[in-house]
C-alpha cells in the first residue's frame, strides 16, 4: 500500500499527515485525526453525512481521495465553534429543534454554513437547494430549514 504525505490545514490547524492512496478524505479525518463530527452514512456520495468544506465549498467527503487534498483547506463541524462559542447555524438549529438523531447534523450544518458564507440571506428555495445532498430521516426537514432561516438573521 502506497503512503502519501499531505500537507493541509484543517480547522485553522496545519496538519502533514500521511495517507494511503485509496484513502478518502473521510478516512484521513476520522481515521488519522479522530475528527469522528464527520459521520460516514453511505459512503457513496448519496446522503451528505460526511460534507465537509473543502477550500471553502461543501463536499461529500466520502468521494474525495485524501491525496487530492494536499495543500487544501478543510472545514469540518468540529471547525464551526471558536472560542467555546457555537456558530450561529449551530444554534439556531438547536432552537429551532432541527435536531433529533445527529446522524446528519454534521453535513447539515457544513451545507448551511457554507450556504450563508455565500449568501447571507437565501431565500427558502436556496436553502432546499442547498440542503438538497443532506439525506434526514428524523425531522421531515422544516425545522432544519427554519433553523437556516434563523441563523440568516443573526
Amino acid at each position: 500500500m502506497a503512503m502519501h504525505k499531505i500537507t493541509l490545514t484543517i480547522n485553522g490547524e496545519h496538519e502533514v499527515v500521511d495517507v494511503p492512496s485509496q484513502w478518502t478524505l473521510l478516512q484521513m479525518l476520522r481515521e488519522k485525526l479522530a475528527l469522528t463530527g464527520t459521520k460516514n452514512g453511505c459512503t457513496t456520495g448519496e446522503c451528505g453525512a460526511c460534507t465537509v468544506m473543502l477550500n471553502g465549498a461543501p463536499v461529500n467527503s466520502c468521494m474525495v481521495l485524501a491525496v487530492e487534498c494536499d495543500g487544501a483547506e478543510i472545514v469540518t463541524v468540529e471547525g464551526l465553534a471558536h472560542d467555546g462559542q457555537l456558530d450561529p447555524v449551530q444554534d439556531a438549529l438547536i432552537e429551532a429543534g432541527g435536531v433529533q438523531c445527529g446522524f446528519c447534523t454534521p453535513g447539515v450544518l457544513i451545507s448551511a454554513r457554507a450556504l450563508l458564507d455565500r449568501n447571507p440571506d437565501p431565500s427558502e428555495k436556496e436553502i432546499q437547494d442547498a440542503l438538497v445532498g443532506n439525506l434526514c430521516r428524523c425531522t421531515g426537514y422544516v425545522r432544519i430549514i427554519e433553523g437556516v432561516k434563523q441563523a440568516a438573521k443573526l
